[in-house]
């Protein structure tokens, strides 16, 4: 049973799913407790593959592979796509967030009244999807998860959401397909360009994520062979395709200035689908573009290294002097993880094991911290449905047990040392400081994305939480402290907040050697 873990990963939340759409009316209701059960099922799952996981082994483990769609095409060769799952030490701290985000993500929607079935059927076809996408090997395999994302996010935004959800589901969805055609363009013209066949026998085309990352399989004179030096208005074809790539990849993460999807549909979309979005979602951008684009591509991507950086320092930036500009928490959080994900492309522009170390642990590190803040809202937006800061005072005082769960969120958000989120920024910053592609311009601007956090997060809480208490409308009777679940939700994630920095090694000798091994065989 262990050599198929992946795979129930992948199927448990689909037949869950199917299962949640034949209840009969009058179980509807139970649909959040089968969501409940396979969510927890996933939880183990992971924990057990980190467990086992031997983080001094180069390459993937827990492999499965199996024969899928063998396309003829008579003399040219042969298509062969694979069902091929697998993880390494990149992925699977992103599985492992998969895991958590999504349990918290269910917990989360159990206010969730309109239309439960349908709510939870989605919300597991997601499940599926997101563990697809970690863990596909394939590259048809993953694009058909990574397009599998989008419609069971565009309903539970478009159907679920606020009084905008219609446009914020429809402003995703168009987005996302805009990157998705893109990173559909690069796929075929890699099949294309792989030759897995031994010498002598017709060519077997291959979408194997290991033999596109190894250059001595490209076909001679195809786009991918660098020596054909294959050219479209006057730039290689392989550089216009990593560009695609980063542009397709770059919309999910999202960077400016192809984020503005995101402040949107966080706004409108429920806390719960708030939490999997930010927590969960964006991650699947960094890593596609980190496995992807750089692993395929990687001279091109050293060669745009600095406008890479660029990006990410622009986000930084500019997300948190959107941040300090809103009047509205949710869309300040929004705004917020615009700003931390661009320290995702600064560590992974650096090219250097403290670079994407800190990319790959700022992407787990803000997945819990972006989800409690998300949770955050919500506690306050379930009792008052309003979330404009000028409409709170002193909550410190009225609810003291959530304010703690407040403090560790816009701390651990601030990179205060001690919590997660210090972590992730240190080692991006350090990556780009010793970068050898890279001006010290990119980690020295980025810097001030730290300060400027500390001046929207704190500005937040010091209006909302510190004072006389007062809320507007006289709500007050509204504002009682957390609930069970509540509590549960905030302190858990917020234990594994400060768990994971005080002992970044939980993650570091995970990921450290797949690392090394990575770097390896891009810069050579």
């Amino acid at each position: 049973m262990t050599q198929y873990l992946l795979s129930i990963l992948i199927f448990l939340p689909l037949l869950a799913g199917l299962v949640t759409v034949s209840l009969p009316k009058k179980l509807e209701p139970n649909s959040k407790y089968l969501a409940l059960v396979v969510s927890v099922v996933n939880l183990l799952i992971t924990l057990f593959l980190y467990r086992s996981f031997d983080g001094q082994i180069d390459g993937y483990q827990f492999v499965e592979q199996k024969p899928w769609i063998n396309l003829d095409l008579g003399e040219f060769g042969s298509f062969n796509i694979q069902y091929l799952l697998g993880v390494d030490g990149i992925s699977l701290p992103m599985v492992l967030l998969a895991g958590i985000v999504m349990l918290a993500g269910v917990i989360s929607s159990f206010t969730i009244e309109k239309r439960p079935k349908a709510f939870y059927a989605f919300f597991l076809l997601l499940t599926s999807s997101i563990f697809g996408c970690f863990v596909a090997l394939d590259f048809f395999l993953f694009f058909l998860f990574f397009e599998f994302m989008l419609l069971p996010m565009y309903f539970l935004i478009g159907i679920w959401g606020g009084e905008r959800r219609e446009y914020a589901a429809m402003k995703f969805i168009i987005y996302t397909l805009v990157g998705s055609v893109f990173i559909l363009v690069v796929m075929l013209a890699m099949g294309l360009s792989v030759n897995t066949a031994t010498e002598g026998e017709i060519a077997r085309f291959t979408f194997d994520f290991r033999s596109l990352a190894d250059s001595s399989k490209y076909i001679k004179g195809s786009v991918l062979d660098v020596a054909s030096g294959i050219e479209w208005l006057g730039t290689p074809v392989r550089t216009i395709l990593f560009l695609l790539l980063l542009i397709g990849f770059g919309i999910k993460l999202p960077a400016v200035p192809f984020h503005t999807w995101l402040p949107d549909a966080h706004v409108e979309a429920p806390t719960s689908i708030s939490v999997v979005l930010a927590g969960i979602l964006l991650k699947v951008g960094g890593y596609g573009f980190m496995r992807i684009g750089i692993g395929f591509f990687p001279a091109e991507a050293i060669d745009f290294a600095p406008w890479i950086a660029g990006l990410g320092v622009l986000s930084i930036i500019y997300g948190a002097f959107n941040a300090i500009a809103q009047d509205d928490l949710k869309k300040l959080i929004a705004y917020s993880s615009v700003s931390h994900m661009g320290f995702v492309l600064l560590g992974l522009a650096s090219f250097n094991n403290e670079g994407f170390n800190g990319a790959i642990y700022q992407m787990f590190s803000h997945g819990i911290l972006s989800s409690m803040l998300f949770l955050v809202v919500g506690v306050i937006y379930d009792r008052t449905h309003n979330r404009l800061i000028q409409n709170y005072r002193g909550l410190a005082g009225k609810m003291p047990v959530f304010t703690g769960a407040v403090i560790i969120a816009f701390f651990g958000s601030l990179g205060l040392p001690g919590i997660s989120g210090f972590i992730g920024e240190f080692f991006s910053l350090l990556g780009g400081f010793s970068s050898p592609y890279l001006s010290k311009w990119f980690p020295s601007l980025a810097v001030l994305g730290i300060i400027l956090s500390a001046v929207y997060l704190l500005w937040a809480m010091q209006r909302m939480f510190f004072g006389n208490f007062w809320v507007n409308r006289d709500l007050a009777e509204e504002m009682n402290d957390l609930t069970l679940r509540e509590f549960v939700l905030l302190y858990s994630l917020g234990v594994l907040a400060i768990v994971y920095g005080v002992w970044p090694a939980l993650l570091l000798d995970v990921t450290n050697n797949s690392i090394d091994y990575f770097l390896q065989t891009i810069i050579k």
